[in-house]
């Protein structure tokens, strides 16, 4: 466990690493006896003030580690979350410029998009789909301000669950019209097919996923509001994306979503 101190030097550690594209090594090295509260609570300093610069605001949330397998890979029985903010949102229509960040990768993923806030501790999948106005076609940028993806627990949850841009597609599609547990959804670069998966692979369920959130945030007294945008996390693979690189996911039913990077 962290002292106060300790969390704003590694708040100012990733603010710095994200500002100057300079990652860092990970945290525990210079932070011996960092746990998921520390992390927490160094995520939540770096988006205060982000906060704080002229139009910023809360765009929604992101769940992070959503998968069996990454759960296992990094020892933990529950996925983590990130903040999305209003100066992440990215267009199908403007190239990306990869130099902006440290080692930016795709992710395929649905997004939902409240049309009403969700309940906290009790928060149910049924009260998600009656609070979800639609779902949407979605690419979620990530990144590290970690050295070379060298991530454990508290390094992705402090860096805020590696968040860097969101992107959705055009189609939108109200929730009772798709089974959300089983849309199939291709990855491609260019012509060729890099990643396939479904979206059973996020906790059996996204929507599961999205429940799961609003219940762990309302332990921070945060509540998932009417318009923000969910991301229950990804159906594939994350992919690292270059310059030149022009990636497009196809999702059964819900259209597609593409990005160039530049």
């Amino acid at each position: 466990m962290l002292d106060a101190s300790q969390h704003a030097a590694a708040a100012h550690l990733l603010w710095r690493a994200e500002r100057d594209r300079a990652p860092v090594g990970p945290l525990a090295e210079a932070f011996p006896g960092i746990d998921v509260v520390d992390a927490y609570e160094i995520q939540l300093s770096n988006i205060r003030k982000r906060l704080e610069q002229p139009g910023v605001s809360v765009y929604g949330h992101k769940v992070g580690l959503s998968s069996e397998v990454m759960q296992r890979m990094m020892g933990v029985d529950e996925p983590d979350y990130g903040h999305l903010l209003s100066d992440m949102v990215l267009s199908e229509d403007v190239p990306v410029k990869a130099a902006r960040y440290c080692a930016p990768r795709v992710e395929v993923e649905i997004g939902y998009v409240l049309g009403d806030s969700l309940p906290g501790e009790d928060c149910t999948e049924k009260d998600v789909l009656a609070a979800t106005e639609y779902v949407v076609a979605s690419l979620e940028l990530i990144d590290s301000r970690i050295s070379d993806w060298r991530i454990g627990l508290a390094d992705t949850i402090a860096d805020n669950a590696s968040s860097a841009g969101v992107l959705l597609g055009a189609e939108r599609i109200a929730p009772g019209d798709l089974d959300l547990a089983d849309i199939g959804a291709v990855l491609y670069r260019g012509d060729e097919e890099i990643a396939r998966g479904r979206t059973s692979a996020v906790l059996g369920d996204p929507t599961a996923a999205v429940a799961w959130l609003a219940r762990k945030v309302a332990e921070f007294g945060v509540r998932l509001e009417a318009g923000h945008v969910i991301l229950p996390g990804s159906c594939t693979a994350a992919v690292d994306a270059r310059p030149g690189d022009h990636f497009r996911a196809e999702f059964d039913g819900l259209g597609s979503v593409s990005a160039r990077f530049v």
